[in-house]
């Protein structure tokens, strides 16, 4: 099993033992707060079983139907999560704002502080797993994961810190204050996630660092007169390259070939943690203006 998988299970489990205490303490408190955070885990619940689902489907070989896989599913995975980030936002906005109309007495405070000192060291611990096998694979998905707990553990330590407040002091209504604070957050927190995720789902071109890399490996190949037409794509795990390489006329196309193949090597090698899928089409000169024009013409017409 990938640890990304791996990493998805973590999470779910997590998930779910902080939904049964955080629900049960948050309806016998009162607090908006805890009761929100419980929402929100249960949510994380949701996400996380869904990323799972996404992660195995999107290693599926291509076949008849989806030509080139499914990898994309990894980008509307981490959109979705995105949204329901948000959602979850909104949610605890209108509770808090709920709360300033409305005041109610919070109880079992202090069953609600160790709830949430619980919650922050579970969560702590599954963000330094899930950036760990961010940084080893730069999986989209956990990176949204890592992300989305990340948020849930600023909110936690703000709910802590508020339970705290009003257990000494007795001032109540900074609970909804930070109700909106964390809504506010979560919501700002979710437009990085679902922008990447979109870019994705558009064939938005791999970075400009990772172009540059690609570039000058074929510089440096005497072995071809140049190239031109060079287009990039990211689906998931999958880096899709495509690119003309410009030959001597007078080169034999099974010489031709045979650089074509080293030169996939080496694009593969310069993404080693990730699935590369080189597409090289061979020119016997630089036919560079006629591909612009002609391509040109296809999107006026």
């Amino acid at each position: 099993m990938r640890i990304e998988k791996k990493a998805t299970i973590v999470s779910s489990s997590t998930a779910a033992s902080l939904v049964l205490i955080k629900l049960v303490v948050g309806i016998m408190s009162g607090s908006v707060a805890v009761l929100a955070s419980a929402i929100d885990s249960l949510l994380d619940l949701s996400v996380s079983i869904f990323n799972f689902f996404a992660l195995h489907q999107s290693e599926r070989k291509p076949d008849e139907t989806f030509n080139y896989g499914l990898g994309k599913l990894e980008a509307v995975a981490s959109v979705i999560e995105g949204t329901i980030i948000s959602m979850s936002g909104l949610f605890i906005l209108y509770t808090a704002i709920d709360k300033f109309i409305a005041p109610r007495p919070i109880l079992y405070l202090q069953a609600s502080i160790v709830v949430m000192l619980i919650s922050i060291v579970l969560t702590a611990l599954l963000v330094l797993f899930l950036n760990h096998v961010a940084k080893k694979n730069n999986n989209l998905v956990i990176r949204a994961d890592a992300l989305h707990y990340k948020t849930d553990l600023f909110s936690n330590g703000a709910i802590l810190l508020s339970l705290i407040i009003i257990e000494f002091s007795g001032f109540e209504m900074i609970d909804p204050v930070l109700g909106v604070g964390i809504a506010a957050y979560m919501i700002y927190s979710a437009f990085p996630i679902m922008k990447e995720g979109l870019m994705m789902l558009l064939d938005i071109a791999l970075s400009k660092e990772e172009i540059a890399k690609i570039k000058a490996m074929l510089n440096r190949n005497a072995k071809i007169n140049g190239f031109h037409h060079l287009k990039t794509r990211r689906a998931g795990s999958d880096v899709f390259i495509s690119v003309h390489l410009v030959f001597d006329d007078a080169v034999r196309l099974v010489d031709a070939h045979r650089v074509s193949d080293q030169i996939e090597s080496m694009l593969r090698m310069l993404f080693p943690d990730d699935r590369v899928h080189p597409s090289i089409h061979i020119d016997p000169f630089d036919d560079s203006d006629i591909n612009e024009l002609e391509e040109d013409q296809l999107y006026t017409s």
